[in-house]
């Protein structure tokens, strides 16, 4: 029997999603299925949280053992977990050390603060700005709703936090007003996600990197959504030949468990002093096992290399389809973020693919959004393929 809400059943859940008609009680690998039975090609990946597939299980070993043992002790005690997490991150990192959160959002909060802090422990009280960029996303506390340059994102919940500056995203000449005596940090996505998956342009994020460092403006890259494996590498600033002071973690590093994560340079995480920042569950033994896990797994069976054969592998299809079939206007993206930019709405192809068992998200009104897992495979890309196909030959 069926447990989604009918039309005439008023939840007690706010109603802040839009969500799709479809109850999904269980999970494991590329796939869902729903409280009918029905199997679904997950192609969303939680909104590309769940990297390592739905239930890996190396994580759900690990979690149930930590779940037999301990849940939960404040910051205020070591975490010998959390420990071993941060050390991971920055062994395989240029950072030096890690913050924890609960969130994405907690994550790039923690960024601002320590942007903001760093400045007055420089003597620059005058540094009060962080430049983000057009079409960026940074999340919805109050703080970062600011950080984010899209006025829908703002639209009701003005007056918005002050303290940013959005200057046009992959503009060269743009990157003249960075430095203005007034820029404590930049933050920025180096493929925009929720924006419309906009990667950076090598020059252009070159000269931005350039322009930090001579200027001791912060480089903080908020890889929420591109961090963890997903385009490529373990993180997508690896790629680039840049080395940000900051970077935030989320969405893949727990493999669903939520834990968000700051890692920084020496010279910038210094400027957190006990006290300064804190989080009650952040970091706590059964979050930490998750992030833990998750991240050695991903090195031992080098998911990274995977990520890169069949994203190669993927794009090639989707530009072969791309001249087959006009209304794709844009193949774009990095490793398995993947945007099909379509001359019709999204929504469209997302309805479609779901009534044929794929899920697909958007970014924007235009963009079909595709985040496989991590561990997807040639032959479920065909399944993906396949489908796409029949849809894009019943339009």
């Amino acid at each position: 029997m069926s447990n989604t809400l009918s039309k005439t059943t008023k939840s007690a859940v706010m109603n802040t999603y839009g969500r799709f008609p479809l109850t999904i009680v269980k999970g494991k690998g590329s796939y869902v299925w729903s409280d009918s039975g029905e199997k679904y090609l997950d192609y969303t990946s939680g909104i590309a949280t769940c990297n390592l597939g739905h239930v890996p299980a190396q994580v759900q070993a690990a979690l149930q053992e930590q779940l037999d043992t301990l849940w939960h002790v404040s910051n205020l005690y070591h975490i010998p977990i959390q420990e071993k997490l941060a050390t991971i991150l920055t062994e395989n990192s240029i950072f030096d050390a890690a913050f924890f959160s609960n969130s994405g959002a907690e994550a790039n909060e923690a960024a601002i603060k320590l942007a903001k802090k760093y400045a007055k422990d420089q003597g620059n009280v005058e540094r009060t700005e962080i430049v983000t960029f057009k079409q960026s996303f940074h999340g919805r506390t109050g703080t970062t709703l600011a950080a984010t340059a899209q006025e829908k994102i703002h639209k009701g919940f003005t007056p918005i936090a002050p303290g940013f500056r959005y200057l046009p995203y992959n503009d060269i000449e743009a990157l003249q007003e960075i430095h203005n005596g007034r820029t404590t940090a930049v933050l920025l996505e180096l493929v925009q996600g929720e924006g419309g998956v906009n990667p950076v342009q090598q020059a252009w994020v070159t000269e931005l990197a350039a322009i930090c460092k001579e200027n001791n403006i912060l480089l903080m890259l908020d890889e929420i959504q591109t961090g963890m494996g997903r385009t490529g590498t373990l993180f997508a600033y690896e790629q680039f030949g840049i080395e940000p002071d900051v970077i935030t973690l989320a969405k893949g590093l727990g493999s669903g468990f939520p834990i968000g994560a700051v890692l920084a340079k020496d010279k910038v995480a210094a400027t957190f002093t006990p006290g300064t920042h804190g989080s009650t569950f952040g970091g706590n033994p059964l979050a930490a096992t998750a992030g833990y896990a998750t991240v050695k797994t991903m090195l031992t069976d080098k998911i990274s290399e995977h990520v890169q054969m069949l994203s190669e592998y993927f794009f090639s299809k989707l530009n072969e389809l791309k001249e087959i079939y006009p209304e794709i206007k844009q193949v774009k993206g990095k490793g398995l973020l993947i945007g099909l930019e379509m001359e019709k709405g999204a929504g469209t192809y997302i309805t479609a693919l779901r009534e044929k068992n794929v899920l697909a998200l958007s970014a924007g009104e235009h963009v079909l959004r595709i985040l496989p897992p991590l561990t997807t495979t040639t032959e479920e890309i065909n399944e993906f393929l396949k489908q796409f196909v029949e849809v894009m030959n019943e339009k």
